[in-house]
């Protein structure tokens, strides 16, 4: 499974689709929150499957979907995978 937090392009995900396939997955989802409906069916086109919760036509900027779009830094979300992992 390939998670985005918003998909504008979809190259970045495409490339991790092939990328997924060639190391040996059988089937590969991408689920994302936001998508807009061309990168969609780019998507459908390398995925097996592709969930996606809006698909606004007009897509400017995955941040205007969030609250709060703050950038993380490599140290906090390896603290964060972490804690997560130690549960």
């Amino acid at each position: 499974m390939i998670v985005d937090d918003g998909i504008a392009t979809g190259s970045t995900v495409r490339a991790a689709c092939e990328v997924a396939y060639s190391n040996g997955a059988e089937r590969v989802i991408v689920a994302t929150p936001v998508a807009p409906p061309s990168t969609v069916a780019l998507l459908r086109e390398r995925a097996d499957d592709v969930i996606v919760l809006e698909c606004p036509e007009n897509l400017r900027a995955i941040g205007e979907f969030y609250d709060d779009f703050g950038q993380l830094g490599d140290d906090q979300v390896v603290e964060i995978l972490d804690r997560a992992w130690s549960r």
